[in-house]
């Protein structure tokens, strides 16, 4: 007897689930499919019942992430994509930069997780994670008097002060950094808010297009 749709999509899934937690972990060239079949607790013959090869699951892993919260597994740590659009700011700055984060390596978010191996992919790759960059210049860009610019910085202090501090053993200095890029991003999110600013946009063939994240879409509907 086949097995049903809702079979195999929950079977592809637990594969994505296993490659993000050994991506993360290990990195992409460092987990063969035989890793993630078995984290999976699978067989290798099944994988190609889903993917056409590793890279392919890569692609699979990064979108993944785009429709999941990851902070909904960090105790005291908020981030509501149906809040305000300037709470829903502040809210990344901390989510993003928790000292919670940093510790949930298998739960890290594949722009400080898959940097190199992103660069290294395929067109296909590099785009889903832009698009997954896209959506955490979306979020600064909507919240009072930041410019495109501003969010753009934003998402590079982000993006920096986590993937340096996952670099490190020292705990402790890992974490002053993150304080340190905390207390930085709110800053410059509350003096762009008693500042209101023109918005500068980006010349046309670099301009960052940042897409609403999905699951804010769905609160909506």
């Amino acid at each position: 007897m086949p097995y049903t749709a809702e079979h195999k999509q929950r079977t592809r899934e637990k594969i994505v689930a296993a490659a993000r937690l050994l991506f993360n972990e290990r990195g992409f060239v460092d987990v063969s499919i035989d890793d993630v079949m078995a984290e999976a607790g699978l067989t290798r013959g099944g994988f190609y019942n889903h993917f056409s090869n590793k890279e392919d699951l890569l692609l699979a892993s990064v979108e993944a992430y785009e429709q999941c919260n990851p902070a909904d597994a960090w105790d005291g740590v908020e981030l509501d994509y149906a809040a305000e659009a300037n709470e829903l700011a502040q809210q990344m700055i901390r989510a993003y930069l928790s000292n919670e984060h940093l510790r949930d390596v298998a739960g890290h978010c594949p722009l400080v997780a898959l940097p190199a191996d992103a660069s290294r992919a395929g067109p296909a790759v590099r785009d889903a994670y832009r698009r997954l960059l896209e959506k955490m210049i979306y979020v600064f860009a909507e919240a009072d008097g930041v410019d495109e610019d501003t969010a753009l910085a934003l998402t590079a202090l982000c993006i920096g002060a986590m993937l340096i501090g996952r670099t490190t053993t020292d705990t402790r200095f890992s974490e002053r950094m993150l304080s340190a890029a905390r207390g930085t991003g709110t800053q410059l999110l509350e003096s762009c808010a008693t500042t209101p600013r023109p918005r500068r946009r980006l010349p046309k063939d670099n301009r960052a297009r940042p897409r609403r994240p999905a699951s804010r879409l769905e609160s909506q509907d």
